[in-house]
């Protein structure tokens, strides 16, 4: 699937990638992507180490022409267009700020470059210090300041500009964990309030699910889906994309006849089921039911659990699965309630529309 159908209005696209394939000699890093992006969108490129995501920011940046296809941005064709002639802040990973020069310096240095007045230029760092929240910072040079504040200063210069099109090359991986769910959100909020366009490039899952109004999942040098968060959670497209967002269970099933999958010796109705023979079943860990009476219940062993705070995750076989094994999520008071523990029996549902179906 490499082309984005999930779009979010019916107005032109901002950016527009078309038929884009990037090769290194044999090697072919990105494979006929097209995708659009609308104004004043957020969007996520999200997938494991060399899926492509960073070779399609750099393509879209200029910085790595692609081998064929083309990328237009506000309507005007920048495929073969220098880096330095297209419309864009970037941020990086490493900041890449200019040690020898103070914060304000900095954020000055496109604004400079452009030949804006002394008075303008002044003005708008201050302005931008103060959006960043660094309003007191900019006479200390970028070793003075955290990872987190060094990270606001390279997002200040990137817009600093006012560009069209903002591109994050995973701008958040080199900070602490703590450091990193804060900045997400400042991010956000700052991208809301500049209305800018902006691509994401991040390899981390969760980072995509918060802030992304859409995310463009990629493995192997193409687009796997294209959708919002809810959309990419709760109904992957593809076998990939549900092993890699989130926790998925995967059991070998068999469809033979519509609204009906087949486990070990047990029959469950599912939404999805067409009569197709061997398939993969998949659910997700958190819609696990505990309790009979419901859809699609059979009685469990609790093999194992395993606290993680606000639920735990325990490990269930039933011979009604014959050897398949489920790992379900429950909630504290699931546990307190049922007495859960390692070796007792329990009924448990596995409900029809939560259950995805792949190919073998």
């Amino acid at each position: 699937m490499n082309d984005a159908t999930t779009q979010p209005s019916s107005g032109a696209p901002y950016l527009r990638i078309a038929d884009l394939t990037k090769k290194f000699g044999d090697f072919t890093a990105l494979k006929d992507i097209s995708l659009e992006v609308f104004e004043g969108e957020f969007v996520c490129f999200l997938g494991p180490s060399g899926c492509g995501k960073t070779t399609l920011l750099r393509a879209i940046a200029g910085l790595d022409i692609q081998t064929y296809g083309k990328v237009e941005q506000g309507g005007k064709d920048v495929s073969v267009l220098p880096p330095a002639e297209r419309d864009f802040g970037i941020v990086f990973q490493s900041y890449a700020l200019f040690p020898n020069l103070s914060i304000r310096k900095n954020i000055a240095y496109g604004l400079e470059n452009q030949k804006l007045a002394k008075v303008a230029i002044d003005n708008r760092v201050q302005e931008l210090l103060d959006l960043v929240g660094l309003s007191d910072q900019g006479e200390k040079y970028p070793a003075q300041l955290s990872g987190g504040q060094q990270q606001r200063v390279a997002l200040a210069r990137a817009i600093a500009i006012s560009p069209g099109l903002l591109l994050l090359d995973e701008p958040l991986s080199a900070l602490d964990a703590k450091v990193r769910v804060m900045l997400r959100h400042e991010i956000k909020e700052l991208q809301r309030k500049l209305g800018v366009t902006t691509v994401m490039v991040t390899h981390d899952q969760e980072e995509a699910l918060t802030m992304a109004d859409r995310i463009v999942v990629m493995n192997d040098g193409v687009i796997e889906q294209v959708g919002s968060p809810e959309e990419i959670y709760n109904t992957p497209a593809t076998r990939f994309v549900a092993d890699f967002i989130g926790t998925m269970n995967f059991v070998p099933a068999q469809s033979s006849r519509k609204g009906e999958i087949t486990i070990g010796s047990t029959t469950l109705n599912c939404d999805l089921a067409t009569g197709s023979g061997n398939l993969i079943a998949a659910i997700r860990p958190e819609d696990i039911q505990v309790g009979s009476g419901h859809q699609n219940s059979f009685t469990a062993i609790v093999e194992s659990m395993e606290f993680l705070g606000a639920f735990v995750r325990a490990e269930l076989s039933s011979v009604s699965l014959g050897d398949a094994r489920l790992l379900a999520d429950f909630s504290a008071n699931v546990v307190r309630g049922e007495q859960l523990a390692k070796g007792i029996e329990l009924p448990v549902s596995l409900p029809g529309e939560s259950i995805r179906l792949y190919a073998q």
